[in-house]
């Protein structure tokens, strides 16, 4: 007779939390990067890849979760082939460590899963168990890079507003910059967010990243209280065009490219931006904020 598994996760993730077990007083920081982009088709999966392999290059523990729901596609972009994912740890048959396989340069991917929906819609039972199992994750994490959906739904945007930095990647094509205007739009006005860094990615000219923050720059006047900074710009390479030549880390296969020293350069200013603080770093104030997220109903989501 085939075995069972607990499939209710308000008893089965809880279960796993230790006796006794109290929340740590002072999480320690952690830098939490959302990469998220209007429109579909302008590298933004890439750009994740890439930008996690750069700063694992430094030294830094690296963690990537694929929360593209509708194609989820790192791991096959990396050539991984996971057996589990986030959902069967919400229904408690491993733990979040069990999920985690190791891309290139040893950076650490959690798969997506329709489970990342399920973040949103926990029992506080299971809000405890999940808090625990990322927790685990903190020692081998100093960046946490998500690699949100494309467009603007409800999964994308608790995604971007748990996020401490937003990063919102950019071509040179009117419609790339009208989503992304309105992606900006709808974070601030729908989720209270006000910084976001906007990375010109495929650019043919170095002059195309500077004339792409004008543009945007002019049209979020029209926004109280948003601002916009420059990342950077990512050269155009006709190899990531194409999906044999673009699987794994650019950066890894082409170290000497002009797209690999960009994403060292963009690692190295990251590590420039301010530490965050123990009160608003840590997995655990992550998945808080994820658990809490403005997701108005729920049932949507089903």
């Amino acid at each position: 007779m085939t075995e069972s598994y607990p499939l209710d996760p308000a008893r089965s993730v809880a279960a796993r939390i230790p006796a006794g077990h109290r929340p740590p007083d002072a999480a320690r920081p952690i830098r939490v990067i959302a990469v998220t982009s209007g429109k579909g088709g302008v590298g933004k999966t890439t750009v994740a890849i890439n930008l996690s392999t750069a700063i694992a290059s430094l030294g830094k523990g690296v963690t990537l979760m694929d929360a593209d729901l509708g194609l989820a596609n790192v791991d096959v972009m990396l050539g991984l082939k996971p057996v589990l994912n986030l959902s069967h740890v919400l229904d408690g048959l491993c733990g979040l460590e069990d999920v985690v396989v190791t891309g290139p340069g040893g950076i650490n991917l959690v798969p997506a899963a329709s489970g990342l929906r399920r973040m949103t819609m926990l029992s506080k039972a299971e809000h405890a168990g999940l808090v625990y199992a990322f927790s685990g994750l903190s020692d081998v994490t100093d960046v946490l890079v998500i690699d949100t959906g494309t467009g603007m739904s409800d999964t994308v945007a608790t995604f971007c507003s748990a996020a401490q930095e937003i990063i919102l990647v950019v071509t040179n094509d009117p419609a790339s910059i009208t989503d992304a205007y309105a992606t900006m739009r709808i974070l601030n006005h729908d989720f209270g967010r006000s910084r976001f860094r906007l990375l010109a990615n495929r650019c043919r000219h170095p002059r195309d990243g500077a004339h792409l923050f004008h543009e945007l720059l002019m049209m979020t006047d029209r926004l109280t209280g948003v601002t916009i900074e420059p990342l950077g710009t990512i050269p155009y390479d006709a190899r990531l065009q194409h999906p044999a030549a673009a699987a794994g880390a650019h950066c890894h296969r082409y170290p000497g490219s002009p797209v690999a020293a960009a994403f060292r350069q963009l690692a190295l200013d990251i590590e420039r931006w301010p530490a965050p603080t123990s009160l608003s770093g840590g997995l655990e104030f992550f998945v808080e904020r994820i658990v809490r997220s403005g997701v108005t109903d729920p049932r949507s989501q089903l």
